[in-house]
């Protein structure tokens, strides 16, 4: 049987595409499938599979952090010298015939070693511009695919495919879904959430004008482990992490999120219009190049967290904005899952 080793991680963007594409393969049943990350949210999220995880210890390149960055930065050398050997001996002992990355700071060493043990890799890019992981590893694998057309032509080996996407996402029932939380059908639903741990910003914009936004919304807010407050507001449903988030999206109209690519591309997929609030000062920008993207596009709206206080009046600009969802409702977008498996299962015949 052959098998594929997927790796990737940092972040939940990181690993749910490779969970669409998991999903697919397992159904096969002709593939053994293991992955490769750290004790982070990959993890956690991949835990449910119950496939082979193997843990490795990897460096994270430290963006701004002033002197305290600095010094930990000239750590990455010998701390990324030891997980690529670390990767090295995991893969020797899983021997996959094929390394799947979706980049991200654990996926590097991954790459690395499997390229040394002459492993063909492929990679994808979700993001408008490169993330560092995929810039520093894309000549070492077979393509890079990405999600935006335009990115291809940036990387080496790049190859637009699309985004992966979890096919049972597009598929929930919008009734049962609004059964399932407590919604009528005359309810305007509007889902908030910032990301797989929440976002202390969203989180505190929203409660600050949550009276005033339940008076014409009901509001289904994934707020983050660790972030449920006391609240008696009848409109208002709470949860910390919601694994089932096709259900999340069947049951609302609008959805107010952080500008991570794989949920960008979610929403488009579904036609929901949505408010994108990108993450401001922790990234190298990119989502607010995802988000600005689209909205020259027409295909959303953008809220900068500077502005995040301005919420309810965006939220309502949001939903009567018509020539918005006519946009949406013409809008195609390329679901990667075919071309990236076809590339794998052509590697896997090899």
């Amino acid at each position: 049987m052959k098998k594929i080793l997927f790796t990737g991680g940092g972040s939940a963007g990181h690993v749910i595409p490779n969970v669409a594409l998991i999903e697919e393969i397992l159904q096969n049943g002709k593939t053994d499938v293991a992955y490769m990350g750290t004790d982070g949210i990959e993890k956690q999220i991949v835990g449910a599979f119950k496939i082979p995880y193997m843990e490795i210890q990897c460096p994270k390149f430290i963006r701004g952090g002033g002197w305290s960055g600095f010094k930990r930065n000239l750590h990455i050398p010998s701390a990324f010298h030891r997980a690529v050997q670390q990767a090295t001996e995991a893969l020797k002992t899983f021997q996959p015939d094929l390394v799947f990355s979706k980049g991200g700071y654990v996926a590097l060493p991954v790459v690395f070693a499997a390229h040394k043990l002459k492993i063909p890799c492929l990679a994808h890019e979700s993001d408008l511009s490169p993330g560092l992981a995929n810039r520093l590893s894309a000549r070492k694998c077979r393509y890079v695919f990405t999600s935006f057309p335009e990115t291809a032509n940036s990387l080496p080996h790049g190859k637009y495919s699309g985004a992966p996407l979890r096919r049972r996402i597009l598929n929930a029932d919008r009734k049962k879904a609004r059964n399932h939380y407590g919604f009528s059908d005359k309810d305007k639903v509007i889902l908030v959430f910032g990301g797989g741990s929440g976002s202390a910003a969203i989180n505190a914009a929203l409660r600050k004008q949550l009276k005033t936004l339940c008076e014409r919304y009901a509001v289904l807010h994934v707020c983050g482990k660790g972030n449920l407050v006391e609240t008696n507001l009848k409109n208002y449903r709470q949860i910390e992490f919601i694994a089932d988030m096709g259900t999340a999206y069947a049951a609302c109209d609008g959805v107010i999120a952080r500008a991570g690519a794989g949920t960008v591309f979610e929403i488009l997929a579904l036609k929901k219009p949505a408010l994108l609030i990108p993450l401001a000062g922790q990234t190298r920008g990119d989502q607010k190049q995802n988000a600005d993207y689209f909205r020259h596009k027409g295909l959303c709206h953008v809220l900068p967290q500077e502005n995040v206080d301005n919420l309810a009046q965006a939220i309502d600009e949001l939903f009567t904005d018509t020539q918005l969802k006519n946009n949406l409702a013409s809008s195609f977008f390329l679901c990667g899952n075919d071309n990236i498996l076809r590339e794998i299962r052509s590697i896997l015949r090899e």
